[in-house]
């Protein structure tokens, strides 16, 4: 049994198309590093986690037509957790997905709102965080660099790494 797992966030079309409101900008060395990652946590038993954003009253923004980034290596073994808050762990499966794992790898969109929230409960159930700091994505680099020192300022444990760092 796995005690290690990979959540991804939110990788959704919705971020990626320059015609949303909520376009975040090119995903296309974010998306190449994610797939690495898979693969490489796949490779040493992690449990792959993907998350899915779904506003089920919106005909426009995360409705259903929003879908997981199609180039990303998504199978039929990796869990999908859907949601309609920031929070992942909100009236989700996501504790029961979780409810032997110690150590979570995580990455995302939009780092300074589901990442963060994210972070924090996991953090709160004593799971060992570490966040792949050049896999995550917000609306600005300002508010992705603050986030990021805000949750080191406040949880001293967390782990916020790149990729390269990760993977050696």
């Amino acid at each position: 049994m796995a005690d290690s797992a990979l959540v991804l966030i939110d990788y959704q079309t919705e971020w990626r198309d320059p015609e949303s409101e909520f376009y975040v900008g090119d995903l296309v060395d974010i998306v190449a590093r994610v797939n690495f990652l898979i693969d490489f946590c796949k490779a040493r038993g992690y449990k792959i986690i993907f998350t899915k954003h779904l506003e089920p009253e919106s005909p426009d923004h995360f409705g259903h037509n929003t879908q997981i980034i199609p180039e990303l290596k998504l199978s039929e073994a990796d869990v999908i957790i859907v949601k309609n808050k920031i929070s992942p762990f909100y009236k989700t499966e996501l504790d029961q997905e979780l409810e032997w794992i110690h150590k979570v790898v995580v990455c995302g969109i939009l780092t300074n709102l589901c990442v963060r929230s994210f972070i924090q409960e996991a953090y709160d159930r004593d799971m060992k965080v570490t966040v792949i700091k050049d896999c995550c994505a917000a609306n600005t680099p300002e508010k992705q660099e603050y986030t990021f020192a805000d949750l080191k300022d406040t949880r001293e444990e967390l782990e916020f790494i790149n990729f390269e760092e990760f993977v050696e």
